[in-house]
């Protein structure tokens, strides 16, 4: 045995001991040079998704960044040269509000930067979450405690990676606020403004009141809330009601028209009549369109400006007036629109004026029950509400100046361009795919990517204002100058001191949504033209590992970039990883509070353990985890420290020396079997990985491992410590050191630290950077035959019998008949050895069975 074998192999300090090795050894560099010599096709590009670093990491980041790391690992032994960078998506919303909790503070852009300011609280996790509890300071010094915060969290990131083992080049990190990452980004937009595919627009906007900014399509959540069906009286000329009903009274001086079907006979002879609306004694137009439900409510519905995204569309289709009435507060606007006239018009609507819309709701109730127009009680309902993912307000729609991005859903041909990159995409599970389908084929507005908040990319843009101060068209800066803050930069051609005053300019405060940076991480982390030469052999890159829940915003928005600046897909195939769900198969998330973090998994039991754990869900399969019972973790764990005990009794047998050129060394026939049988092993996993199917690889190699194990070791194990000849002793030590060298390359992308532990018993380089293996290296020819198979049934039926008879499986055997296929005689050494047998008699049969076994010294009613 090697010196180097401890005498009891422990995953204890693995992690610690091999990460740093790696990283000294540059295990996992990327040679540059080598990709640029070789071309594209010897490089193998992974689109890491860049977490947010605003708290912690949770177990679904484990899940899939496994999934994405087993591939790599992969790749990197098929020969591969691995393009694997990670990215830290460090701004936007979630990093603002910890930032806001975590130091006690809140961003006022009015105050002036004060160079000395310290934070009035460190760490306060959560204990000023109101906003009149929190200092207000500079949007500068805001944004500079941003940046150190989230220098923290993604140091912590990066630690709990390298626990982990994922294999990512640590010299190839980026932030998505970092500069590389805002010159990228304010170019591609900037190049999107020159194609016309960027515009600015003064149109309904879904907006939440509590962080004040809006939100796009993609970062809405429905939840269930409870409402009611307020059922209202519209008048016509001839003093006859028509009766809709409403959620939304509280919008009633917002109501534009009233809208039917098309088909519903109720209403047909009405389209094009007006009503006046109650209360408010407004006209408004009755119309049809194909959107109203005739089987909701009384069957025709009022539209407001803006109760919810169908009044949008039947504004936008109807041409219809807007009267919005919410400000970006939440509360209804102090100026009633011009259409309320008269007295007690103006009055009712001064009721309404300052208050919530919850409050406003009450209040419209009381004036609707007092003119007599509400008919009835209101009718409580549950209903879906739109939500921002992260806020916990329902969404209003306002109206408001913003920056969209084309995305297909007025452009058809662009539309069809995407459904194109889609199938270009090869999707694993390919069912995914129709996600991506679905969402593009479901879009109704551009892509909204300014927000009204402060840490983030800014859009790159000034303002011309006339005499009178007005805005007037945008002033871009050059390729050249980005990245730049127009809130702090100077626009070409003025002077600081003209900033905000009559013919001077203004700067844009808006920032881009985070999503309108992190579409842009092949291009940020490839180079893209400040880095030609890297940016053509990584681009587009092989794989885009990710969530299933971010396909409509991560996986789309990047495909939509890369189309309009590039007319390619970024990747050839995109890994989706399925959902983390608790032990009632409920999503694991942080707003349900069921989240696991996973630092205390890898502690407890073992980065190996955590990875087998998510090794073994399929790509698109939700996986449950119950932190009280781990069982897939447990077995996981078991597996590794199988790896290490079995390695360490294999090479408890040194391998016997082979002459220059030779190789007929295994010449026993259940060693060249099992060979066999390791070698069709090979080509499942190789395939299977090829496919991105890591569970059936892992699977596939774990069955056989367990087999080798349980049976191999156990049938050879005599004839390796010298029973019978030397060459037969020689066969199995040979079959048995080519067999455990083979498992630690099938295992290394699942068990890195357990398999880099054993194969540095005997090698100086790290296992991860030693070629996949091949079934063509394993010296064998003929297909398995079955030999090993029919020979571990007749192991098991020799210990059945000996327990059958009440004996100890260390008793020896007098004579014994087996029967079973003649095949079996080829391993008759092997079976008389571990089953202790003198005298063994095979007897050809389809079953395989001990016919006939005496003990030795055994009692005559022993024997069976």
């Amino acid at each position: 045995m090697s010196s180097s074998v401890p005498e009891k192999p422990a995953l204890e300090g693995l992690e610690d001991k091999w990460a740093p090795v790696w990283e000294n050894e540059g295990t996992y560099r990327f040679d540059r040079q080598k990709a640029l010599t070789d071309g594209s096709d010897c490089v193998f590009s992974v689109d890491t998704p860049p977490p947010t670093a605003s708290g912690s990491l949770h177990i679904g980041h484990v899940f899939s960044y496994t999934h994405m790391d087993l591939v790599t690992r992969f790749q990197r032994m098929r020969g591969k040269e691995i393009f694997y960078p990670m990215g830290w998506d460090d701004n936007g919303l979630p990093t603002e509000r910890r930032v806001q909790n975590y130091y006690g503070v809140r961003c006022d852009p009015t105050l002036p930067y004060d160079e000395g300011f310290e934070p009035p609280q460190q760490g306060g996790e959560g204990k000023s979450t109101k906003a009149a509890a929190q200092l207000p300071i500079s949007r500068r010094n805001f944004v500079q405690l941003c940046e150190t915060l989230t220098a923290e969290d993604e140091k912590q990131f990066e630690d709990l990676w390298r626990q982990l083992g994922l294999s990512v080049d640590w010299n190839l990190t980026y932030r998505t606020i970092g500069d590389d990452a805002q010159r990228a980004a304010q170019r591609a937009f900037l190049r999107n403004l020159d194609r016309g595919e960027a515009y600015q627009a003064f149109a309904p906007t879904l907006w939440d009141v509590t962080f004040r900014t809006a939100v796009a399509q993609a970062e809405l959540e429905d939840k269930e809330q409870p409402a009611a069906y307020h059922r209202l009286a519209f008048h016509q000329a001839d003093g006859d009601d028509i009766h809709i009903e409403t959620t939304r009274p509280e919008l009633l001086p917002a109501c534009v028209a009233l809208v039917a079907h098309p088909d519903d006979e109720r209403y047909k002879h009405l389209f094009g009549t007006m009503v006046t609306t109650p209360i408010f004694g407004v006209e408004v137009p009755i119309l049809a369109h194909h959107l109203a439900q005739q089987d909701k409510g009384s069957g025709i519905a009022m539209i407001c400006t803006f109760g919810d995204v169908t009044d949008v569309v039947w504004w936008r289709e109807l041409d219809l007036p807007n009267r919005t009435i919410i400000g970006a507060d939440g509360r209804i606007i102090a100026d009633a629109p011009d259409v309320i006239a008269g007295d007690a018009a103006q009055a009712a609507y001064a009721e309404l004026a300052g208050k919530t819309v919850f409050s406003a709701k009450a209040a419209m109730v009381a004036l609707l029950k007092e003119s007599g127009e509400m008919i009835g009680d209101a009718k409580p309902i549950q209903h879906q509400v739109k939500f921002f993912e992260k806020g916990d307000k329902p969404l209003e729609i306002i109206s408001t100046r913003q920056w969209y991005i084309t995305n297909g859903a007025r452009d058809e041909k662009l539309r069809s361009r995407l459904l194109e990159a889609g199938k270009q995409i090869n999707f694993t599970p390919d069912h995914m795919r129709v996600r991506y389908d679905n969402w593009v084929g479901g879009l109704t507005g551009d892509w909204l990517i300014s927000r009204q908040r402060f840490f983030g990319v800014p859009i790159p843009v000034w303002y011309e204002l006339d005499a009178d101060g007005e805005k007037g068209a945008p002033i871009v800066p050059s390729e050249a100058s980005l990245p730049i803050d127009p809130s702090s930069d100077t626009a070409p051609g003025y002077t600081e001191d003209q900033r905000g005053v009559p013919g001077g300019f203004e700067g844009e405060l808006d920032i881009m949504d985070t999503w309108a940076t992190s579409s842009l991480t092949p291009q940020i982390a490839g180079g893209w033209e400040t880095d030609p030469e890297l940016f053509d052999v990584v681009f587009p890159y092989s794989l885009r590992s990710q969530g299933q829940d971010i396909i409509r915003t991560w996986l789309f928005s990047t495909a939509l970039r890369s189309e309009l600046e590039h007319g390619t897909v970024p990747w050839k195939n995109a890994g989706i990883s399925g959902f983390i769900v608790d032990p009632d198969r409920k999503k694991m998330s942080k707003s349900k509070g069921n989240v696991v973090t996973p630092k205390g998994m890898l502690d407890d039991h073992g980065s190996d353990a955590v990875r087998y754990w998510a090794a073994s869900s399929r790509l698109g399969t939700d996986a449950a985890f119950d932190p009280q019972n781990p069982k897939q973790i447990k077995i996981g764990r078991r597996l590794a420290i199988k790896v290490l005990n079995a390695s360490k009794f294999v090479y408890s047998f040194p391998a016997p020396t082979v002459a220059a050129g030779s190789t007929a060394v295994v010449t026993e026939a259940l060693d060249l079997e099992m060979l066999a049988e390791l070698a069709s092993v090979v080509d499942q996993a190789t395939t299977a990985l090829e496919n991105f199917d890591h569970a059936k690889a892992l699977e596939t190699t774990e069955k056989f491992f367990w087999t080798f194990c349980d049976d191999y070791l156990e049938l050879v194990k005599e004839r390796a410590y010298g029973a019978g000849t030397p060459e037969a002793q020689a066969s199995a030590n040979r079959a048995l050191h080519t067999a455990i060298d083979v498992f630690l390359r099938l295992f290394a992308p699942y068990l890195p630290f357990a398999t880099e532990e054993v194969w540095r018993w005997t090698h100086d380089t790290s296992v991860h950077s030693a070629s996949w293996p091949t079934a063509d290296e394993l010296g064998v020819t003929a297909e398995p035959s079955g030999l090993f198979h029919a020979v571990s049934q007749a192991l098991i039926s020799i210990r059945r019998a000996k327990t059958d008879a009440k004996a100890s499986q260390k008793t020896e055997v007098t004579s014994a008949t087996l029967a079973g296929p003649a095949l079996i005689a080829a391993a008759i050494d092997d079976l008389k050895a571990v089953g202790r047998i003198h005298d063994l008699t095979i007897v050809e049969a389809e079953e395989i069975e001990v016919r006939d076994i005496v003990l030795v010294e055994a009692a005559p009613e022993a024997s069976a």
